[in-house]
């Protein structure tokens, strides 16, 4: 098992999005879909092997529960958690 799933911060670590963050909206077998509501919307999730993805996080932030109980999301809400993630990462130089 790679240790990733639903509701869960990855980083994608090959491709033209590499180094960007993400939500993984669900598990698909080897792949994840993830979205991050700017380039990647819910609607259209990107379905990516998990050998290209870095775990980052797991957090308990209210858009990560409504994830995981299956809730509606909004992107606005995604770009929101990604930024603060983003920038957190940031401060602690990772």
């Amino acid at each position: 098992m790679n240790g990733i799933s639903q509701s869960d911060i990855i980083e994608s670590t090959a491709g033209r999005d590499r180094g960007k963050l993400f939500y993984v909206i669900r598990t698909e077998g080897a792949y994840a879909l993830l979205a991050n509501g700017k380039d990647r919307k819910l609607e259209h999730p990107k379905r990516k092997s998990f050998k290209h993805l870095r775990f980052v996080t797991r957090t308990a932030s209210p858009t990560a529960e409504k994830l995981l109980r299956g809730e509606r999301v909004c992107n606005r809400e995604l770009r929101r958690d990604l930024a603060s993630c983003q920038a957190l990462c940031q401060d602690q130089g990772g």
